[in-house]
């Protein structure tokens, strides 16, 4: 609580203070809040680690509103998938790309997919335990089920035009594509600690992943244009 101001306790000549309410939270602000924290603490200790008195703590909520919010800790730790892979497929919809000659526009498409494993560690983090489960929770979600990556569909024309101009190989699989640029994307980073020691070098250096990107790209470029004959 905060103090707005004093008033004089006219017995002992002294000034007491006068306590404030917080703002009430609405149920989708506290909805929110606890989504936030579960998500920073699910990345960080997993489902089975993860602790609902940390999450209501750092939410600044308590358990009763969260389980009136979520239903239970599975349920609660699905949302946060929801809402990490929702993050990635808003961002993915404003991409603009397809005026691009074909090549280009797929570099960029991994720059950005790049990028966004790059800025949210946390996704990084939720897929790479959600993958330790077989994606047992995962399937449980019906709209993950219906997110459906405009990337892909992206990734499928600008082959196909790359092809019809003569600039792009012939025989390239959308979907192996896709899974390749996610992994270029990724290995780095969820092998970060392992392969930084093991190598004694900092692979979380600024400088070394953008060599690493450029590196990535220029395999991309090798693989992806029509070679000769």
């Amino acid at each position: 609580m905060t103090y707005r101001d004093s008033t004089i306790d006219a017995a002992a000549g002294t000034r007491q203070p006068t306590l404030r309410r917080r703002p009430r939270r609405s149920a989708e602000q506290n909805r929110q809040q606890i989504l936030r924290a579960a998500t920073a603490e699910f990345a960080t200790h997993g489902l089975a680690g993860g602790r609902i008195s940390r999450i209501v703590k750092k939410a600044g909520t308590n358990p009763r509103m969260l389980y009136e919010c979520f239903g239970s800790k599975s349920e609660l730790y699905i949302a946060t998938l929801e809402s990490a892979l929702g993050a990635l497929r808003t961002e993915e919809l404003t991409l603009d790309v397809e005026h691009l000659d074909p090549l280009e526009g797929l570099l960029q498409l991994f720059d950005f997919m790049n990028g966004h494993f790059e800025r949210d560690g946390h996704l990084v983090s939720l897929l790479r335990a959600e993958n330790g489960t077989k994606a047992r929770y995962m399937k449980k979600s019906s709209r993950i089920h219906e997110m459906s990556s405009p990337v892909l569909s992206m990734t499928k024309r600008l082959l196909s035009r790359g092809v019809a101009e003569g600039k792009l190989s012939p025989d390239i699989d959308p979907l192996r594509l896709y899974v390749m640029i996610a992994a270029l994307s990724q290995f780095h980073l969820t092998n970060v600690h392992t392969l930084s020691s093991m190598f004694a070098s900092d692979l979380s250096a600024p400088d070394w992943r953008a060599k690493r990107r450029e590196d990535a790209r220029r395999m991309l470029a090798a693989y992806l244009e029509r070679k000769p004959g």
